[in-house]
This record gives C-alpha cells, sequence and structure tokens, in this order.
C-alpha cells in the first residue's frame, strides 16, 4: 500500500485511482474546498504525506497550485493531457489504470505494509457503523483524530492504514461519551 493519500478532484478521479492501486485517496470536490479541508489535509501530510494529482486542466492546475502553497511538501504526480482525455472530457477518471499508476510512481511513493488492527466488528461494537448515531460518532471521532471525514468503510481503512493504536481510539472514544 502506499503510504501518502493521493488528493484527487472528484469523486469519478478517487474510484480510478483506487482502482489502479492500493492507496487510500481523498477529494476536494473541485476548486470550491475551504479552510477545513486544507487543514485536513495539513494534518494527513504530517502524519502520512500527500501526493497530489489533479486533472491536467486549468481547474486542475489551480486546485494544485492553492494546495501547494499551503502544503509545500506534498509530493505531485502527473498525467498528460492526451493521457487523460476522452471525448474532449479532460481528466484523471479518463486516464488508463497504468497511466495513473506511472504517474504515481513518478512521484516516488513510499510502500507500506498495513497491518489490520481494526475489523468492521470493532466499528460496528463502537456504534461507529450500523448504529442511529454513528455518523455524528464518527465525524466527532475523524476530528479528535485528525484524519479527515470518512464514512464508515473509509474510517476502518484509515484507522487501519493511518496506524491507529487501540488506546488511542479507546482515547478518542470516551473523550467522544463523555462529551
Amino acid at each position: 500500500m502506499i503510504k501518502e493519500v493521493i488528493v484527487v478532484e472528484g469523486r469519478d478521479d478517487l474510484i480510478k485511482v483506487k482502482q489502479a492501486v492500493d492507496c487510500e485517496a481523498i477529494t476536494t470536490h473541485g476548486f470550491g474546498f475551504g479552510e477545513k479541508l486544507l487543514n485536513e489535509l495539513k494534518e494527513i501530510e504530517k502524519a502520512r504525506g500527500l501526493i497530489i494529482l489533479t486533472d491536467p486542466d486549468y481547474e486542475g492546475k489551480r486546485i494544485r497550485k492553492r494546495i501547494e502553497d499551503f502544503i509545500p511538501t506534498a509530493k505531485h504526480a502527473f498525467i498528460e493531457r492526451e493521457d487523460a482525455s476522452r471525448k474532449g472530457n479532460i481528466g484523471v477518471e479518463n486516464a488508463s489504470a497504468e497511466e495513473i499508476r506511472r504517474a504515481i510512481e513518478r512521484a516516488r511513493p513510499v510502500l507500506q505494509d498495513v497491518k489490520e488492527t481494526f475489523t468492521k466488528g470493532d466499528l460496528f461494537s463502537l456504534g461507529l457503523i450500523g448504529g442511529p448515531n454513528s455518523a455524528e460518532k464518527r465525524n466527532r471521532l475523524s476530528k479528535i483524530l485528525k484524519i479527515g471525514h470518512v464514512n464508515g468503510k473509509s474510517l476502518h481503512s484509515r484507522l487501519n492504514s493511518f496506524g491507529i493504536t487501540r488506546e488511542e481510539l479507546v482515547k478518542a472514544m470516551e473523550e467522544i461519551e463523555n462529551e
């Protein structure tokens, strides 16, 4: 698995990148993101590192520059326009899996083995998935652990890939329960 988290623009890019490489990825949802996402990305950069992979178009360059200005230590992966174009549409989601892999390899990612410390059963028993207030608990937990906004599936993945310990999770859950 790639240690760094890959930053992409949208949901289709995220799906395509995760099909191409074993990684965590996060979306900006276009150019309209704010300080909240930038601060989350800064925390992720400190913990794991970032690789920015935006579309090879004007908006993609603006997003890349905005993140780079805030987080100058982030790595960059690039796909050429002709390799990310289909029927006049330019975007990472149009690139082949092989082209995405090559772009990310050129950014020189760090590879790591991920040990599954937490199971989905653990998350269920803690009320982080499958319960009436699970989304609220996940949102609070992601803020405490500084792992970015998560759904149940991404929480499971990030807890394991970010190297969160059981002690850290228990302490964060106690903080949530005591609020």
